[in-house]
């Protein structure tokens, strides 16, 4: 039985999933910590499952009247174990057919409103964060997105409250250096709006009017669908692109509008079937970036209940 099939991580927050009914129990409290952690870490939210899962297996063999702090204790645990699971998904992306980007996660719209929380599992930001090691991600995100503090830190990492603050210097430095600015949620719909309308219409030049003179897409099927195999550059490639793609789309096209990885996102389907994720990095009124996600394997998340994050 696949993760995927696993009722225990199908069913996210439900206390006898994990074989405890009692509301008391921290574990229960802090999950939806530990999986944005894990998911943060991990860019993925299958593996942040298997994650918190392997972290629960810890916490129940754990003499809990010994810990002073639940929380602090479980996101060690959680850190660590997303710490050790990136190495083999580091082995597994080395012979990924073509761009890798996180898999897309459906969130709440009330996620948006913790901008900071948004803005840190926003796909733009996911793949800043792809950019760093291991260690400076965890350092950075239990740091600058949950707070922690750096002796809390050097225990989820395995180094000391020095080296911790030197790591987070420099993971800050790196982030800073490339991630965007925070746009608010109305301005990124709007965009999006004008992006399906200027689609829909036809008109080649209002679409590459949306678009900034250096816009990347990239374009994740897998190797399982249809997807460019490098990044594509410029407004006049990135639309004959999209163009040549959905000419030739299965069946009827329909999208929606949802909110994923806490951020406004279109959603496309073939004859009913999600075929396509598409966020956009937006600054200054243009799209700087355009994430589409192809890949089937990395589509059950953007369908069904919102995932549980929280700070």
């Amino acid at each position: 039985m696949s993760h995927h099939d696993d009722p225990a991580t199908e069913r996210a927050g439900d206390p006898a999933a994990y074989g405890s009914d009692r509301v008391s129990d921290p574990f229960l409290e802090h999950r939806n910590l530990l999986f944005t952690v894990a998911y943060e870490m991990l860019s993925s939210a299958a593996d942040a499952e298997d994650v918190v899962q392997e972290t629960w297996l810890r916490w129940a063999q754990v003499d809990q009247a010994g810990v002073r702090d639940a929380r602090a204790y479980l996101v060690r645990i959680v850190t660590r174990q997303a710490l050790n699971r990136i190495r083999t998904l580091q082995r597994r992306r080395e012979t990924y057919v073509g761009p890798w980007l996180p898999e897309p996660l459906l969130t709440a719209p009330d996620v948006a409103e913790d901008v900071e929380l948004a803005d840190s599992v926003s796909t733009a930001m996911l793949m800043v964060l792809e950019t760093l090691s291991p260690t400076e991600r965890a350092v950075f995100l239990l740091r600058e997105v949950f707070g922690f503090e750096y002796a809390e830190i050097a225990a989820a990492v395995d180094k000391s409250p020095a080296a911790v603050r030197q790591v987070a210097s420099r993971a800050g430095r790196a982030v800073r250096a490339q991630r965007p600015e925070p746009v608010p949620t109305g301005e990124t719909e709007q965009v999006l709006q004008r992006f399906l309308e200027a689609t829909s219409s036809g008109d080649l030049r209002p679409l590459m009017d949306l678009m900034a003179p250096d816009v990347v897409m990239f374009s994740d099927g897998g190797g399982l669908k249809q997807a460019a195999l490098r990044p594509i550059h410029g407004p006049d490639k990135v639309v004959r692109w999209m163009i040549g793609v959905f000419s030739r789309f299965p069946g009827e096209l329909t999208y929606d509008l949802v909110t994923l990885n806490g951020q406004p996102a279109l959603r496309l389907f073939g004859d009913g079937v999600l075929d396509v994720v598409a966020t956009l990095r937006v600054e200054g009124g243009l799209v700087t970036a355009l994430y589409l996600v192809r890949n089937p394997e990395k589509l059950s998340r953007a369908e069904g209940e919102a995932a549980p994050l929280s700070r």
